[in-house]
């Protein structure tokens, strides 16, 4: 959970992973060409609503949205041309999409209202994962989230397959007295709720500053000539890392330049063998293990595109053109002249051994003589 005061805090809403730097604040307000407002609620739910009364809403701002049934408060988090635009992004069928309209910008009353119904979640969620835990279902509730008219909540539950909780749901409203919505949520959702740090040393992306998720597949990995250890391509929710897709583009793009089928190469030593791609930086490896034994051969990818156009007019070119010179790393204390500190201080190190070996013998002989 974390304290108070560090960033690992994910406590209640979290505005300090959704509410980033804003680099559109310097854009001209378009509020007046749409009426589409998005509106963010607890954790990374948001959803679209009409401003059909003309409210001057700007981003941050605390408003009351129809539902169904009751009300909600949620804070803006998109306006104008920005979130008509969103909405045209996410949202696949916009003519069955069913609108609501915002009600006003959140009182006194009703942000202490909402507050109220906050301080419920976290121990309704106890008291659900109780009574689920009673039923043997196999499922798990992750979060409790209220209505901000204190009259409905939405239980998010984890499950690998399909859940019967019909009776729960039952169990639920005559213990809450509230009216019930279960929403199945993944593994991801659920990291992104908790938070933790990755095996990058930095904070999880998905409880910080990422709210959508894709699906990430094996094949992310392969095009970019990762390790296939399913140990070191999962992330902390035990799905493969989300980051596997931040440089996917960047890969695919400089692919490009490849061949598509990286053949073995003729060469006058012999058959290079393909070993190892490094796509950024287009170089590739091969093995000559008839001349070379384990020793990697690297060519860059014009030469290699060079050798196979001489492969194919039936030529076998030399390889030790391509072949870099070994060039040794020289220890940098050894060369020139040596520092005349680090030789006294080899000479009064060879003092102090000389003095403590000669210590244990007069020892040795004052106890013979008393002896």
């Amino acid at each position: 959970m974390g304290c108070s005061g560090c960033s690992m805090n994910t406590d209640g809403d979290r505005p300090e992973m959704l509410g980033t730097y804003d680099w559109l604040k310097d854009l001209p307000d378009t509020t007046h060409l749409s009426d589409i407002v998005e509106v963010r609620f607890k954790g990374t739910r948001k959803e679209f609503f009409k401003n059909e009364e003309g409210l001057p809403l700007k981003i941050g701002d605390l408003v009351v949205v129809a539902t169904t049934p009751g009300h909600d408060v949620g804070t803006v988090s998109l306006v104008g041309t920005l979130a008509e635009k969103q909405f045209a992004r996410k949202i696949r069928k916009p003519d069955r999409y069913q609108w609501s309209k915002i009600y006003r910008k959140a009182t006194t009353a009703d942000k202490e209202k909402s507050e109220a119904a906050r301080k419920r979640e976290y121990p309704v969620m106890v008291r659900a994962r109780q009574l689920a835990n009673e039923l043997n279902l196999d499922m798990k509730i992750g979060d409790v989230e209220f209505r901000g008219d204190n009259s409905k909540a939405i239980f998010y539950y984890l499950a690998e397959g399909r859940v019967d909780f019909r009776e729960l749901i039952r169990l639920y409203a005559r213990e809450f007295r509230i009216k019930v919505e279960m929403k199945q949520i993944g593994a991801r959702q659920e990291a992104g709720r908790i938070g933790g740090i990755g095996s990058c040393g930095r904070e999880l992306c998905c409880s910080t500053w990422r709210t959508d998720f894709d699906s990430v597949t094996s094949d992310a990995a392969h095009q970019q000539g990762l390790s296939p250890n399913a140990e070191k391509m999962a992330g902390k929710c035990g799905k493969l890392k989300c980051c596997l897709m931040y440089e996917l583009d960047t890969y695919l793009e400089a692919q490009e330049d490849f061949p598509n089928e990286l053949l073995a190469l003729e060469t006058e030593k012999g058959l290079a063998r393909h070993f190892k791609t490094e796509i950024l930086n287009k170089k590739i490896w091969y093995t000559l293990s008839e001349v070379y034994g384990t020793k990697p051969l690297v060519l860059d990818l014009e030469d290699v595109k060079k050798i196979i156009q001489l492969n194919k007019r039936g030529k076998r070119p030399p390889i030790e053109q391509y072949l870099a010179p070994e060039v040794k790393a020289e220890n940098e204390m050894s060369v020139g002249s040596v520092n005349d500190s680090i030789l006294e201080a080899q000479k009064t190190q060879k003092k102090r051994k000389k003095k403590f070996s000669k210590r244990p013998n007069h020892r040795r002989r004052n106890i013979d003589t008393k002896s």
